[in-house]
């Protein structure tokens, strides 16, 4: 009787390597997902939180916010406020964004030529990278001539399915990330959702075709973004944004969007020249 060929599973090691994404067939820890998960919803202005409000922001049961915040205070990474009867983030997270800036190369490449363009015409230009359905804002140079409208620094989150950085990203995901994503925010949104659908849509179409795509998803102002991509694959997004008065704004941002063009168009050659010469 033949022997059975005996088929060796693919490494996922390989399979990360030819893909460009990470694969691993051994299961994740769902408690470490679910303890990051609660140090997510930290924000500027929301510094001390109890274990009833995790719970409300992360759809997480009491009893599991209770034994996750036990274990992050004793790694180190939450302290218990006695006079508010909340947690906080320690100085560990710091050090943790600080490692990640120092070995942002592309932002400093970046950095000059955004600085260059913001105060040549007095705009806001930022850079921001997309982490699950909300856009981490890199940097930004603020230098609208009406003020800051609101403070965005390194850090800034802002939502994906509101903004132009996050139709930008979305236009240059993969189809499979980009179908994840906004799976994830028809639940957040519900019924809201296929209205907002139609906005990310023309918007994606946008950028396909023009390059860039806008949005006035805070007061008063205009924002205009497009994608450009590292050499490894790495998908950001830049966006200009500048004031508005009521009323037709479209000289507006076809004069800006030419900025906007010149200015990825620069960055990524920048990117490509210098990025891929300091890996060979």
């Amino acid at each position: 009787m033949p022997k059975k060929a005996v088929i060796k599973p693919v490494s996922t090691r390989r399979t990360t390597r030819e893909t460009g994404r990470f694969t691993r067939a051994t299961p994740g820890s769902q408690s470490l997902e679910r303890g990051l998960q609660l140090l997510r919803v930290f924000r500027p202005g929301v510094a001390v939180l109890s274990n009833a409000q995790l719970a409300y922001r992360t759809g997480l049961p009491r009893p599991t916010v209770s034994r996750l915040t036990r274990s992050l205070v004793d790694a180190g990474f939450l302290a218990y406020d006695v006079e508010q009867a909340g947690y906080r983030l320690t100085a560990v997270c710091l050090s943790l964004a600080l490692t990640f800036r120092s070995e942002q190369p592309a932002l400093d490449l970046a950095l000059p030529l955004m600085r260059s363009v913001a105060e040549g015409q007095r705009i806001n230009v930022g850079l921001a990278l997309a982490d699950q359905g909300e856009m981490v804002y890199l940097d930004s140079v603020r230098q609208s001539r009406l003020g800051v409208f609101r403070r965005i620094v390194p850090g800034s989150r802002i939502p994906m399915e509101l903004t132009s950085l996050g139709y930008a990203c979305l236009a240059a995901m993969d189809d499979t990330e980009r179908r994840a994503l906004l799976e994830q925010l028809a639940v957040k949104h519900g019924r809201a959702w296929p209205a907002l659908m139609l906005q990310i849509q023309r918007a994606i179409t946008d950028v396909h075709k023009l390059g860039y795509c806008h949005a006035t998803w805070q007061v008063g102002m205009v924002a205009i973004a497009a994608p450009v991509t590292t050499p490894d694959g790495k998908v950001h997004a830049v966006n200009i944004s500048f004031p508005f008065e009521e009323g037709d704004h479209t000289a507006q941002v076809k004069t800006y969007s030419a900025l906007l063009l010149e200015l990825v168009d620069n960055i990524h050659t920048t990117w490509h020249h210098e990025l891929m010469t300091a890996a060979e």
